[in-house]
């Protein structure tokens, strides 16, 4: 069995908690093979945990290194464009984690490096790997029409789940003007992607460029592309969102919002005339914890409830599995830059309703 030579761009929580402990359980298909963090003291860290020794602060370094198969981007979203338009002109293939990016210009600059380059790149959603998804989104085709659809993601934030989970180590050793240029780039890619907006707008579409993406690009996969979005609203500063979308024949409604509470409630729920189907979710910090598919069904006088938990599996491990196959066998992965590119438009759709809305508001006062 091939091995591939991965190189690891941004090591913090998910990379220390998720990546590089599945990477090294599959030590018979992956070799960690380079490192790069702006952290020097957690490179150096990461370095010795995973016996790898070539260590970069420059991605840009780490990309040009000859033997490496593949690169995983998992830095700050800021930076994700950059280092995989690197990875791919030096002829690696990449999984990047989502939000691939936030313009619809740097989805497009991805890619036509893949194309000149010869190579694939994956987006990391990882839900849409789970088997119960899976089993979801084929149970979904066999509805004779669907009435209605839920889409939340309601969660606590990500600390409260890792603090009484994992260890993470963070280090102070990263310079004013590197923490600067993270929030110039952030202001700077979010004003080319909404145009000029109030501060809580702005706020939102962060959210749905992180959390949401999960959310709205398993949605598509399941019930399809909304036509319009009828109405949105926002709160707290665009960290509550709830939306009505039209579909062919049927509503939807998107709520997310994050608090404090130390649990995850992300679902799909679909509603057919005797039947309805859930995909729940649980955490991605906690590995190995189910994705399940609920099934609600009317026979005759019988009402059914039936729980179906394909595999303990982790969704993130079933995504590298399948990157593998992208990288080795020439699979064509499914999370595309251009299936990527679908969900900056329904974020465009979201946020312009929640702009329709302000501007409503301003004319009524």
């Amino acid at each position: 069995m091939k091995k591939v030579k991965v190189g690891v761009i941004g090591l913090g929580e998910v990379a220390q908690i998720i990546h590089l402990p599945i990477l090294d359980s599959l030590a018979d298909r992956f070799e960690i093979a380079a490192l790069c963090d702006i952290s020097e003291q957690l490179l150096q860290l990461m370095g010795e945990k995973y016996r790898v020794t070539r260590l970069y602060n420059n991605p840009i370094d780490l990309c040009e290194q000859p033997d490496l198969d593949a690169v995983f981007v998992l830095n700050s979203d800021e930076y994700h464009a950059e280092c995989a338009i690197a990875a791919m002109n030096n002829k690696k293939h990449v999984l990047i984690e989502k939000p691939m990016c936030l313009t619809q210009r740097e989805a497009d600059e991805i890619i036509k490096a893949r194309d000149a380059n010869g190579v694939q790149i994956m987006v990391g959603y990882m839900r849409r790997f789970a088997p119960a998804f899976l089993q979801g989104v084929e149970e979904v085709k066999k509805l004779s029409k669907i009435n209605y659809a839920k889409i939340r993601d309601i969660i606590g934030q990500n600390r409260l789940i890792i603090e009484q989970s994992s260890i993470v180590h963070r280090f102070n050793d990263i310079s004013a003007e590197a923490i600067q240029d993270k929030t110039d780039r952030a202001k700077k890619m979010v004003l080319e992607a909404i145009g000029e907006a109030p501060q809580e707008i702005s706020g939102a579409y962060r959210l749905l460029c992180g959390l949401n993406s999960h959310d709205i690009s398993a949605m598509r996969e399941i019930i399809g592309m909304p036509k319009r979005v009828v109405s949105a609203a926002q709160w707290k500063g665009g960290g509550y969102i709830n939306a009505i979308l039209e579909f062919d024949g049927f509503f939807a409604t998107f709520e997310t919002g994050v608090d404090n509470q130390r649990r995850f409630d992300a679902s799909i729920e679909v509603f057919g005339d005797t039947k309805s189907l859930t995909v729940q979710y649980d955490t991605p910090y906690i590995r190995h914890l189910p994705t399940t598919l609920i099934v609600k069904e009317t026979v005759g006088d019988t009402y059914n409830e039936t729980v179906i938990r394909p595999t303990f599996k982790d969704p993130y491990t079933c995504e590298i599995e399948e990157f593998y196959e992208v990288v080795t066998n020439g699979a064509q992965p499914k999370t595309t830059p251009e299936d990527y590119k679908q969900d900056l438009i329904v974020f465009k759709m979201i946020i312009d309703a929640l702009k329709e809305a302000v501007q409503k508001e301003t004319v009524s006062i």
